[in-house]
């Protein structure tokens, strides 16, 4: 949802970025490879408590998810494992991220709720990956949700640069876990939707 408003308004700003960096013969997959090591190195920050500063270092790395893709379109290499591979380090981006997190927190007093939350929202997370992953696999379309990846970086990172860490921690927890159950029952829809059609016909 927060894509569809939010890449085009910044895709003018990012154009010039990504032609620089196919014409010095940059390919999408470096650009993920890189957006990645971003990531990692501001789960560091996270675990050691600099959660402010590893904030802005994790939207920098979130750029490079839009630059990736943008990069592909405009040198037509688009391809399936580029796209697989992108999928594949954003699960592992979102995981890194919350294991900071998850270490930072274990060092505090009262760290139990916090812990409980990451893992909640870690969990909610993998869930919604899976059941479009599952549904596609499916051939069954299924991309509803209220909070996708987009939206729950947007709310990690501002949570993080403004100190609403726990407040956001709760929010991920339960509207990650309840984006899944949107999909479920996207899913439900679509293929009673498809059962009746067969049943009419016959």
């Amino acid at each position: 949802m927060l894509a569809k408003y939010v890449r085009p308004m910044l895709s003018s700003g990012v154009g010039a970025i990504v032609r620089w960096l196919h014409g010095i013969g940059v390919t999408p997959n470096m650009v993920s490879f890189a957006g990645f090591v971003l990531t990692i190195g501001a789960a560091t920050l996270l675990a050691t408590g600099s959660l402010r500063i590893g904030g802005g270092v994790l939207w920098v790395a979130a750029m490079f998810d839009m630059v990736d893709g943008a990069l592909a379109r405009l040198g037509q290499s688009e391809s399936k494992f580029g796209a697989f591979l992108d999928s594949t380090l954003d699960r592992y981006s979102e995981s890194i991220t919350f294991l900071g997190l998850a270490v930072f927190f274990a060092n505090q007093n009262n760290a139990q709720t916090p812990l409980l939350l990451i893992f909640l929202t870690l969990v909610g997370s993998w869930a919604v990956s899976y059941t479009r992953a599952r549904a596609e696999g499916l051939d069954v379309e299924c991309k509803a949700g209220i909070l996708q990846r987009p939206e729950r970086l947007v709310l990690l990172i501002a949570g993080l640069i403004l100190g609403l860490v726990l407040p956001v921690l709760w929010l991920l927890a339960v509207m990650t876990n309840f984006t899944a159950v949107q999909r479920i029952y996207e899913v439900y829809v679509r293929t009673s939707t498809s059962r009746s059609k067969q049943h009419a016909s016959n």
